[in-house]
C-alpha cells in the first residue's frame, strides 16, 4: 500500500518534530519518509550523503512507531558526519583507504542519539579525514560554490531541509564555516563537552563535535541530549547582552560582506539596547589563528596518520599529504612554543571577557566562494578552536550573490549555556527566519 507523505514534514525542526510525535500528531515513519523524499529529489544536486540507506532508515522509524517513548529525540532524523563511527553501516572518512570499513561499535555520541531515540537516517559527506580535499557536495544555494567543509555534507542536508540537524565536527572550522556558507546555525561547545569515543581523530588536543541545525532551540535540545542532562527552556537574560565588538587581527582580509555583516550586526544590536564595545584583543594573541590551524594541527595530525602515511601514502590527497609534511616537519619544540602560547591567551580569557558575555567577531571571510576546488578559508574560527572556547554562527546576512554570510559568537569556556542565551536574544532582535536554509523548499 502507498503512502501518503506529507513533504512538509522535513521543514520541521527537531524540537517541533519530537513534540509532534509525542502528541501523536505525526508519526516517525512519516518524518522520516518526508525526508528521504526531499533527499531524493535533491541529493542529484547537493550530493550531501555518502551513505543514506532508505529500508535502513525505516526500520528504525517503523520500530520506533509501536514502541515507548524513548527519550527527548523519539523518532527525530540526525545526520552522522562520516568520520564518527556508526556499527549499522559503513564509516568511510572521505578516503579509499576506508571504503568499506564497518566499524563494530556506535561513537559515542551516536549510542547516545540512538538511546534518545533518534533515527539515524545517514552518514554525511566529509572531505577527507576532515581535511581540507574536498567531497562532492555543493552548496545548496548554488551548486556552483562550495558548501564548506570538512562538515560539507552536513550544513548541506540541514540547509536543504534532508534532515533537521545533524552532526558535525570542527578542527580549525569544519562547523562554523559550512553552517555560515549554507545559511543554517553551527554550534562548536567548548572543548570535550562531548564524547570524542569512536571519532577519527585529526588533532585531538583541538578536535570538538559540533551541531548543525536551523534553530538555536534544537541546538539546545541536541546538547542536551550529549551532555547527558535533561532538556530545558533556553535561559532568558535578565538584561540585555553586553557584547564586546572584536574584529580581530584578520579584520584586513575579510571582504566586505563580511565587514558589513559583522558592523551591522553590532550597530543593530545596539539600538535594539544591548551593551556593544569595540574589543581589541591583548597583544599576546597576535598570531594565533597561524598557530592553531598550522603549527598544531598539522603537528598533530601527523602523529593521527602515521598509519596512513606509512601504510597508503598513495592514497592520500595532495592537500592531505601537504597537511603530513608540514606537521612532520615541525620540531617537537616549535610545538610546545604554540601551546604554551595558547596556554598564555587561555590564562587572559577571563580579562578579555570581563564585564562582556558574548564577543561578536567575523565567522567566515566572506560568502562561499565559487568553484569546488576549495573548501574557504578556517582562519576566523580555528584560533578560537584552540582556545577551547564555545562559538556560535547566526545565518543573519547574506553576500553580493545572495549567499548566506554568518557572524560568529563566542563566550568564555564552560559558559555554554550563557552564549546560547545570548544568541536567541541576538537572533530575536536582527535573525529572520527566511534567511535559514535554502530559500524555497
Amino acid at each position: 500500500m502507498d503512502v501518503k507523505v506529507d513533504r512538509r514534514l522535513n521543514a520541521l525542526g527537531a524540537a517541533e518534530i519530537a513534540s509532534k510525535i509525542a502528541a501523536g500528531e505525526i508519526t516517525c515513519e512519516a518524518v522520516t519518509r518526508a525526508c528521504m523524499e526531499r533527499t531524493a529529489a535533491r541529493e542529484p544536486t547537493v550530493r550531501a550523503w555518502v551513505n543514506f540507506n532508505p529500508e535502513l532508515a525505516l526500520a528504525q522509524a517503523h520500530a520506533f512507531d509501536r514502541e515507548p517513548r524513548r527519550g527527548p529525540l523519539h523518532g527525530v532524523p540526525i545526520g552522522v558526519k562520516d568520520v564518527i563511527d556508526t556499527f549499522d553501516m559503513p564509516t568511510e572518512m572521505g578516503s579509499p583507504i576506508y571504503r568499506g570499513y564497518r566499524p563494530t561499535a556506535d561513537a559515542a555520541c551516536v549510542a547516545l542519539l540512538r538511546r534518545a531515540g533518534a533515527v539515524i537516517l545517514g552518514k554525511t559527506a566529509t572531505c577527507e579525514l576532515a581535511g581540507m580535499a574536498p567531497a562532492a557536495t555543493t552548496n545548496p544555494h548554488n551548486a556552483a560554490h562550495t558548501p564548506g567543509g570538512s562538515s560539507s555534507g552536513s550544513a548541506a542536508a540541514v540547509a536543504d531541509f534532508m534532515v533537521p540537524a545533524a552532526l558535525g565536527t570542527q578542527t580549525g572550522g569544519s562547523v562554523l564555516r559550512p553552517s555560515s556558507f549554507c545559511g543554517v546555525f553551527g554550534y562548536k561547545p567548548t572543548y570535550n563537552t562531548f564524547n570524542k569515543a569512536g571519532l577519527k581523530p585529526a588533532a585531538e588536543s583541538i578536535d570538538t563535535i559540533g551541531w548543525i541545525a536551523r534553530s538555536i532551540e534544537d541546538i539546545a535540545l541536541l546538547t542536551a541530549v550529549l551532555r547527558m542532562d535533561e532538556p530545558r527552556p533556553l535561559r532568558s537574560l535578565s538584561a540585555a547582552p553586553r557584547i564586546g565588538l572584536c574584529r580581530t587581527e584578520l579584520w584586513d582580509s575579510v571582504q566586505p560582506e563580511t565587514r558589513s555583516a559583522v558592523e551591522n550586526a553590532a550597530a543593530a544590536l545596539s539600538k535594539a539596547g544591548a551593551v556593544v564595545r569595540a574589543l581589541d584583543l591583548p597583544g599576546e594573541f597576535a598570531g594565533l589563528p597561524a598557530l592553531a590551524r598550522g603549527t598544531i594541527n598539522h603537528f598533530e595530525r601527523a602523529a593521527c596518520m602515521a598509519f596512513e602515511w606509512d601504510n597508503h601514502r598513495q592514497a592520500l590527497s595532495p592537500q592531505m599529504r601537504r597537511y603530513i609534511e608540514s606537521g612532520l616537519q615541525t620540531s617537537r619544540a616549535d610545538y610546545v612554543a604554540a601551546w604554551r602560547r595558547i596556554e598564555q591567551c587561555r590564562a587572559l580569557l577571563p580579562e578579555v571577557f570581563a564585564g562582556i558575555d558574548v564577543l561578536l567577531a567575523p565567522c567566515v571571510p566572506g560568502e562561499a566562494p565559487k568553484g569546488l576546488a576549495s573548501t574557504g578559508d578556517p582562519s576566523m574560527q580555528a584560533m578560537w578552536t584552540a582556545l577551547h572556547t564555545p562559538t556560535m554562527t547566526l545565518p543573519t546576512h547574506r553576500g553580493p550573490n545572495n549567499l548566506p554570510v554568518g557572524i560568529q559568537l563566542i563566550a568564555q569556556r564552560y559558559d555554554d549555556d550563557r552564549l546560547f542565551a545570548c544568541a536567541r536574544w541576538i537572533w530575536d532582535k536582527i535573525g529572520a527566519p527566511e534567511m535559514v536554509g535554502v530559500a524555497r523548499i
